[in-house]
């Protein structure tokens, strides 16, 4: 006679906390997949090889991007090889540097964003206004930009 059923060990994602076989069709799969080539990599095995793709591209990236050069800018010279010296130019990670700009009396001058603003104000109960500000920022010229969203959404359109 055969003995009890032993119970299934499962192993659930820590991430959308379901089982692991079905996180593929589970809401957040992207967020997942660091997770799974971590946990699970026998589940997944093209994750796997993706994953390690990516990063030899990554490194190769940040190689390339990454200038190595011996000695203090004046060409290598022996001692300066003999202490291991060297500098890092152009490291990758680094923020770019914004422009700023001064204003007569020390004010700074702040830079507009590139940012396109839709905004929706009801008007006497049911009517509403939709108002769409920063297109000017990206060279769009708004009176044809009225005019084609006049037509495709079947409204009026006009620019202030």
């Amino acid at each position: 006679m055969a003995g009890k059923p032993q119970p299934v060990r499962v192993l659930y994602c820590a991430v959308c906390s379901l089982p692991a076989e079905y996180c593929e069709f589970g809401p957040d799969f992207e967020k997942c997949k660091p997770w799974l080539v971590q946990n699970a990599p026998e589940l997944y095995p093209d994750l796997v090889r993706d994953a390690t793709a990516k990063e030899a591209d990554r490194v190769a990236d940040q190689l390339n991007a990454t200038g190595i050069s011996f000695g203090s800018g004046d060409g290598a010279t022996a001692s300066s090889e003999r202490n291991n010296t060297f500098s890092i130019a152009g490291g990758g990670t680094s923020a770019p540097k914004e422009e700023v700009k001064r204003l007569p009396g020390g004010k700074v001058k702040k830079k507009e964003k590139l940012e396109v603003i839709i905004e929706k104000v009801t008007r006497n109960k049911r009517k509403c206004i939709t108002t769409v500000k920063g297109l000017e920022l990206f060279g769009v010229k708004l009176s044809d930009a009225s005019k084609k969203l006049g037509k495709k959404f079947a409204t009026g359109a006009s620019v202030v």
